[in-house]
């Protein structure tokens, strides 16, 4: 999930303190009760998915009816963090595709076992009633390497897994964590531990500037070869390729230039985060399909840049303001995508699927069929 969004969802996703005991019904009663409520036009649609794909296809969606326009061919699993919609549930399973829920949690809470029990029972329930598939954990909360949290974290990953797998057959847990193992945005979390104790990590390759430490200047939301560092040093913990998913951004930076060199250099005000004193939090994130449709108006045209291997495009706002803007395009994607088969990796998936346009409009069609294309294995490219 994109950091700037992490908070608003986070209000919803605790049991709340006074109902904890609800979250503790025998998971059985609510087992039985799920088989007669199907909302699928077929029974069998309410049934969960067992298939486990050798390449899989991670799509994050947060809400609007759009996603009829995705490309089913590819989509493996779906994680849902708007509104629950029980169509796309029944539609998903047709393609026999997941659909998981969003987990997330306070850390502070999660050191108490009987909390993690509560939390993961309700959760399991919640999956259950709606006919889901499973959770994708997303938390992104700092952790300090000697604290509690370090191994409560661990805990709730594994206890999760374990009663998931026990509760929904064939159901599926996993763990979104940051583009890189080395603390980033203060985040000590037990890797090893963690991609064990679930079916696989979701590496968040994106936001790779929430934390500038050398010149406050615009830069690749995830430049190619920080990306792939990110993912040799997960393999070097010995963690099994095939338990990483590699996720790639459909949105970009729109970043105030505070100074516009000639050589496209943007330097960008001081935004500091968990340390850091620059962050990508000086930018706004923009989806895709707005970068499209702003790009032929730019003051430079699309630009690429060797060196992070990423483009970008300059443009004068009416107030006068020079921006620069950084994105993901297929090109950059395909780059760092030929990783994923080079190393092993389970597979790709995006933050986020509705950043795209599906409106039917002849260019943006094909820049969207683009998009989706790009993340097919190149073995069934050819």
């Amino acid at each position: 999930m994109s950091r700037l969004q992490l908070r608003r969802w986070r209000l919803l996703s605790s049991p709340p303190r006074g109902i904890r005991g609800l979250a503790l019904l025998p998971l059985l009663t609510l087992s039985l009760a799920a088989g007669t409520d199907c909302p699928c036009p077929e029974p069998g649609l309410c049934r969960p998915i067992r298939h486990h794909p050798d390449f899989e296809v991670f799509v994050f969606d947060v809400g609007q009816k759009i996603w009829k326009s995705y490309d089913w061919s590819q989509i493996t699993t779906v994680a849902t963090f708007g509104k629950y919609d029980s169509e796309l549930m029944c539609y998903a399973h047709s393609k026999g595709a997941r659909v998981v829920l969003k987990g997330d949690v306070s850390l502070k809470d999660i050191i108490d076992p009987a909390f993690r029990a509560s939390w993961i029972a309700q959760k399991v329930n919640l999956a259950k009633t709606q006919y889901m598939d499973g959770i994708n954990i997303d938390i992104e909360q700092e952790v300090n390497c000697l604290s509690p949290e370090y191994d409560a974290l661990t805990a709730l990953v594994k206890e999760t897994t374990d009663t998931f797998h026990r509760e929904i057959e064939g159901s599926q847990v996993t763990f979104d964590v940051a583009w890189s193992p080395k603390n980033i945005d203060r985040r000590c979390y037990n890797y090893t531990g963690i991609a064990d104790a679930c079916d696989f990590l979701f590496v968040m390759s994106y936001d790779e500037q929430s934390q500038i430490w050398s010149e406050c200047i615009a830069a690749a939301n995830a430049p190619y070869n920080q990306t792939l560092t990110g993912y040799n040093d997960y393999i070097k913990m010995n963690i099994n390729p095939k338990k990483l998913v590699m996720g790639v951004p459909w949105y970009g930076y729109d970043y105030t230039c505070l100074n516009l060199s000639e050589d496209h250099v943007c330097t960008i005000a001081k935004v500091p985060f968990r340390g850091a004193p620059c962050s990508d939090a000086a930018g706004r994130q923009v989806p895709y399909k707005m970068i499209m449709k702003q790009i032929n108006s730019s003051i430079s045209g699309n630009q690429w840049d060797k060196d992070q291997q990423a483009p970008y495009y300059n443009y004068k706002d009416p107030a006068g303001h020079f921006h620069q803007v950084w994105y993901d395009n297929p090109q950059s994607i395909s780059l760092k995508a030929t990783y994923i088969q080079n190393y092993g990796l389970r597979g790709i998936g995006m933050w986020n699927a509705n950043c795209l346009d599906y409106s039917g409009d002849a260019v943006a069609k094909q820049q969207t069929e683009e998009m989706w294309e790009v993340l097919k294995p190149k073995l069934l490219q050819r």
